[in-house]
């Protein structure tokens, strides 16, 4: 489909993958698995049409904006824009522990040191503790907002 979707219209496609570390045969290995199942995405300078898009065999159906456009925006453009940069393949997912000493990598405590106190893996957030004014005062902040510190 992907290669059927480059030479009909001159665009560049993208099948979104991730890299997992998993236990492959007792071993832990890097495994490049579907990120989007079922998703393509279409890179062009310009318009693509829309008709041609949905008649296309196997095409279930477009992602079109609030704007009736087969064209990204926002967070959404700014996803496919990260995916194109790092050619379709996203790294694997920083896996935190308590007592981990973190980087804040956005936010009102951004480029603060931390450490995890406690982790929400359902909800995806963590409870940090930051020295300020002189002592240590705690928050819960999202995944995406810490970065494991490496210094």
């Amino acid at each position: 489909m992907a290669e059927f979707a480059t030479a009909l219209f001159s665009c560049e496609t993208i099948l979104p993958k991730q890299i997992h570390h998993m236990r492959v045969k007792g071993q832990m290995k890097d495994v490049v698995c579907d990120l989007l199942p079922g998703y393509l995405f279409l890179y062009s300078e310009s318009p693509l049409p829309g008709p041609a898009l949905t008649s296309m065999q196997d095409v279930v159906r477009c992602l079109r904006g609030t704007d009736r456009k087969y064209e990204l925006q926002g967070q959404d453009e700014a996803f496919a824009l990260l995916l194109r940069q790092k050619r379709g393949v996203l790294g694997k997912t920083a896996v935190y522990r308590e007592g981990d000493r973190v980087r804040i990598r956005d936010g009102a405590f951004e480029g603060l040191r931390a450490e995890i106190i406690r982790l929400d893996r359902r909800n995806h957030r963590m409870k940090i503790e930051i020295p300020f004014a002189g002592r240590n005062v705690s928050t819960w902040l999202e995944y995406e907002m810490i970065g494991l510190d490496q210094t």
